[in-house]
């Protein structure tokens, strides 16, 4: 039975874990981040929540650009593993053997992997409580179109998606998950 409780309850998950690159003066990084959305589709604005004691919150605070992208079920290890390795005494691109390339338009690394990323020009950035959030125009975008259906839909034949549970622990969205469309009326 629910009940009254002092404090919060965090529960915002399942979701999906975005993976933050940045790069400024020769140094980057990479980390997961719970808490992005898309923000705007005209113009394409995406922002994301970052603590401040965090590698990556500096980068993408000096460079005003970051990236977003998003990993395949099958490097759930990886989106796992960028937030428990330290940038500042590891590679991590190195150390999780993921690959990149630099943006087109901000030199922010790029996954191979991704089927989705964005690059991300910084517009605003706000403080709330114990993170910042970081709001970006969206400058390029990359997709993987056979990952996806015709209407634009993930193609649950061709990707699993992970839904991060919270505590380390991941699920797949994939072509054994029950689908439902509803009508629009």
């Amino acid at each position: 039975m629910r009940k009254p409780r002092k404090g919060t309850v965090m529960h915002s998950y399942p979701g999906m874990v975005a993976l933050v690159t940045a790069y400024n003066e020769g140094k980057q990084n990479i980390m997961a981040a719970g808490w992005h959305s898309y923000i705007s589709m005209d113009p394409p604005i995406y922002g994301v929540a970052i603590g401040k004691e965090r590698y990556t919150y500096g980068l993408v605070n000096e460079s005003d650009s970051f990236a977003i992208n998003f990993l395949p079920y099958e490097k759930a290890a990886s989106i796992q593993g960028t937030g428990n390795i330290s940038g500042i005494a590891h590679d991590k691109f190195d150390s999780l053997g993921l690959l990149y390339e630099k943006g087109i338009t901000i030199p922010a690394p790029i996954l191979v992997d991704a089927y989705v990323a964005y690059e991300c020009k910084v517009i605003d950035r706000n403080t709330y409580g114990d993170h910042d959030w970081f709001v970006g125009e969206i400058t390029q975008c990359y997709r993987d179109d056979t990952k996806f259906l015709d209407n634009g839909l993930p193609n649950l034949e061709e990707i699993d998606i992970p839904l991060y549970l919270g505590r380390s622990s991941y699920s797949r969205i994939d072509n054994k998950s029950e689908v439902e469309t509803f009508s629009k009326n």
